[in-house]
């Protein structure tokens, strides 16, 4: 199981194909995992661990903002579309607040705070989508189709995560 979650991470295309809805909830766990990482040490040096929250963001968001979100706006009902543009915005807001503190060194009590909220906001996000979008992309789409999303993401995340790697933008 471990070794399954872990090859999400690494971008491993060549597994068996998981559907868009798995493939973004590991994503989700695993940026958990890194936010309870900050949680545990609220007073220590965090910048390592914001650094891998950074990656982790930047790749998912770009992989929903590229197919995932534009699939559903083009596809899916009325109320399915209205969550996706909220989503988009949501993301808006998390891409600044990483961006602000990308560039924060300073001054580690604003550091502090501003992750916070950043995390907030993401854990936020993440329930709307997995209690609201997520069951109803499920009942809105079958099986085939989300396996397909889940492997042309897959796809672009070896891409974006070798280009994360070197220092290119997703």
């Amino acid at each position: 199981m471990v070794e399954s979650v872990t090859n999400v991470f690494s971008g491993s295309a060549s597994e068996t194909p998981q559907n868009a809805i798995d493939m973004l909830k590991a994503d989700h766990r695993k940026v958990e995992e890194l936010f309870a990482k900050v949680k545990a040490n609220e007073d220590g040096d965090n910048g390592d661990t914001f650094n891998s929250i950074k990656r982790e963001l930047v790749v998912h968001t770009h992989l929903e903002e590229t197919i995932f979100y534009p699939y559903l706006l083009n596809n899916g009902d009325v109320e399915l579309q209205k969550i996706s543009r909220e989503a988009i915005e949501e993301h808006r807001q998390v891409k600044m607040f990483l961006e602000e503190l990308g560039s924060m060194s300073s001054n580690r009590d604003e550091f502090a705070a501003k992750l916070k909220v950043l995390m907030e906001d993401v854990e936020h996000h993440v329930k709307e989508e997995e209690g609201e979008m997520f069951p109803q992309v499920e009942d809105q789409f079958d099986e085939a189709t989300l396996a397909r999303l889940g492997s042309e993401m897959a796809e672009e995340k070896a891409r974006a995560t070798g280009n994360a790697v070197r220092g290119v933008s997703a």
